[in-house]
């Protein structure tokens, strides 16, 4: 029998490996029918095509470098509780690039599946420090 908490470790990889690409499609084999994903600023999203079309706004191109996934098994639930986070790395729409941009993904794993998951990352904090508005220096 699988261990449900290295399961859920290695959909979540999976997930952000080809939400990365971007492969909308192949990430949604890895998602439950109702997903929600509450992305940065609260937007909801219910598939992996969501976000895929928001960053396709927000960037030219970005990418994910991993510093650790941690799970925890609800024992009273079974869902797995699964914390992705690293930097973001790739290029703002006028071609600047960029690197060491935190992000932080919460997902929650329940047979095999994300059914849902909320996104932070410093992007607007990034982009208000650009335009001169940022409250105090990054």
């Amino acid at each position: 029998m699988s261990d449900p908490v290295t399961t859920a470790k290695a959909c979540v990889e999976a997930y952000l490996e080809r939400s990365m690409v971007p492969d909308p499609e192949g990430a949604a084999a890895y998602v439950s029918d109702d997903l929600v994903v509450t992305f940065t600023g609260g937007r909801k999203f219910n598939s992996p095509s969501g976000p895929t079309s928001f960053n396709a706004k927000r960037y030219k191109w970005v990418k994910k470098r991993f510093l650790r996934t941690d799970a925890a098994l609800d024992p009273e639930t079974g869902d797995v509780h699964v914390y992705n986070t690293g930097y973001l790395y790739g290029e703002w729409p006028d071609g600047t690039p960029f690197d060491n941009n935190r992000y932080m993904d919460e997902f929650v794993v329940r047979d095999g599946k994300i059914v849902s998951t909320n996104v932070w990352n410093d992007s607007a904090e990034i982009l208000l420090h650009r335009a001169g508005l940022a409250e105090a220096p990054l």
